[in-house]
């Protein structure tokens, strides 16, 4: 077997430390989306005017 075992068990490792890396951020949301839903739940409900809604809109981007 030589070399390839240690070399086959980093590999295993490296993977399922993308798998999680890639779980993790597919599960939380990122702050940016969650900004710009509260923005919209904001201009929704009448709390801020248009004009405010496409400034702080541009201010997320």
């Amino acid at each position: 077997m030589g070399w390839w075992g240690p070399l086959f068990g980093l590999l295993w490792f490296v993977l399922l430390g993308l798998f999680v890396y890639w779980l993790v951020r597919s599960l939380v949301p990122e702050r940016r989306d969650r900004a710009l839903e509260i923005l919209k739940e904001r201009y929704a409900r009448g709390e801020i005017d248009k004009e405010t809604f496409e400034r702080m809109k541009r201010e997320l981007a």
